[in-house]
């Protein structure tokens, strides 16, 4: 009788366990990615009090960072993962990296006004502590992210014939219509901050490696019942790094993958430089246009779903259908050159590029039949979002995009976008 008790209670407790250890988790099917825009102009330190500026500029970017950090998952938000698009502090110190002046490049170095020694001590002083004290807030939380370089982030930007000695050469560009004109190169001060033996990124598993010293990154992160494979690259990476890349996709095949870098759309949603910084047609050597890298790489690889960039002031989005027959979403969002937070006159007279605190937010919903990514554009500034706002088109849209109507504006700053294909390709959330 007892031998039968502990057989009947025996099977019972193994029942529990097989039905409990088959039991799949609850999915949080929704998750939000954070996209920190250029934020430069919040970091120069020309921006702040004590060099004349009428605010100290930045407090907003260090407001915008505090923001994301609140909202990250492990603080009760939904942010699971975020990205910056680069050109996270202003200047530029070193006269011409030794690189690209052991080839030939003639350089005279930018801002020549405010002189080297001046530069450096505003760097070194006080945009890299900026920079780090952003992101120190960004590595408490745990969150997982990545930092494309821009062409501020570089070591040295100096300009490239046909102008190498004119201190002004934009209004001759004009008239001339010659471009390109200028050029960056060195590492070591990105390095220095983001590289992989940085705080932020030494030890951490989901920092899987990186390249050219931590200038180029992949990160893998996991939400809303998927796992994600993320890259940080430098502007207008060349032929080396889509290798690296390459190698990167191949062992982690299947799984969404998404690229940040500094410049690959212009406003009017082209795959354009700026016409002062195709470094493309600089230096062939170094550098692929958006493009090449287009064609060469992302429309070959069908677990790239989107791609995310700054640089160009505006916001502008394309899809295109890679080798697959499948959709890649290609957002831009710049927003440096807003400037109402110095409150300037509001008469159209020139104001000064800040950013006055706006950042895109990216809500993916993958438990619906078609999964969406509602994006959202909020400033921690004014605490709205681009749709709440009301003097949000009056403010920015002639600035950005003087040929959009002013629904068209604030509609390009709050949309949605549904991913029809996703299922397909990278399955159900698991």
């Amino acid at each position: 009788m007892k031998k039968s008790i502990i057989k009947t209670m025996l099977f019972f407790i193994a029942t529990v366990l097989l039905v409990s250890c088959d039991k799949q988790p609850d999915i949080d099917h929704q998750f939000t990615i954070a996209v920190i825009p250029d934020t430069q102009n919040m970091v120069d330190f020309m921006h702040q009090k004590q060099e004349g500026f009428p605010i100290d500029a930045a407090e907003l970017f260090i407001e915008q960072m505090q923001f994301v950090a609140d909202n990250t998952k492990s603080n009760g938000g939904e942010i699971e993962f975020v990205t910056s698009v680069g050109d996270v502090w202003q200047h530029l110190g070193i006269y011409l990296d030794d690189e690209h002046a052991a080839r030939g490049f003639p350089a005279i170095l930018f801002n020549p006004r405010l002189g080297i020694e001046k530069i450096n001590k505003g760097i070194n002083e006080f945009e890299l502590l900026m920079a780090r004290r952003g992101y120190n807030l960004l590595a408490y939380t745990g969150v997982p992210f990545g930092v494309a370089p821009g062409n501020h982030d570089y070591d040295t930007g100096y300009q490239y014939n046909p102008f190498p000695n004119d201190p002004d050469p934009r209004a001759r560009i004009r008239e001339a219509n010659m471009v390109p004109n200028r050029h960056v190169g060195g590492y070591n001060t990105f390095n220095d901050v983001f590289g992989p033996d940085s705080r932020y990124f030494k030890g951490k598993d989901w920092y899987i490696d990186s390249f050219n010293g931590g200038v180029n990154s992949a990160q893998i992160f996991e939400a809303g019942g998927y796992k994600f494979l993320h890259f940080s690259f430098e502007m207008q990476a060349g032929d080396d790094v889509l290798s690296w890349a390459q190698n990167i996709i191949d062992a982690h095949p299947g799984i969404p993958t998404m690229m940040s870098t500094h410049d690959f759309l212009n406003p009017r949603g082209e795959r354009m430089p700026s016409p002062v910084y195709d470094l493309a047609s600089v230096d062939p050597l170094d550098h692929n246009s958006a493009e090449d890298i287009w064609n060469e790489w992302i429309k070959k690889n069908d677990q790239i779903f989107m791609i995310l960039s700054g640089h160009q002031i505006g916001q502008a989005m394309r899809v295109d259908i890679n080798d697959y027959g499948n959709n890649v979403f290609q957002i831009l969002s710049d927003y440096q050159g807003r400037g109402m937070a110095a409150n300037p006159p509001l008469d159209g007279s020139r104001i000064t590029g800040l950013g006055d605190g706006w950042l895109r937010l990216m809500e993916f919903d993958t438990g619906l039949d078609v999964p969406i990514i509602k994006v959202r554009t909020y400033s921690t500034h004014y605490q709205r979002y681009a749709n709440e706002f009301g003097d949000y088109a009056a403010w920015y849209r002639n600035l950005e995009q003087p040929n959009m109507s002013d629904k068209e504006f604030i509609e390009a700053d709050h949309f949605e976008i549904e991913l029809n294909d996703f299922k397909k390709r990278f399955g159900e959330p698991n």
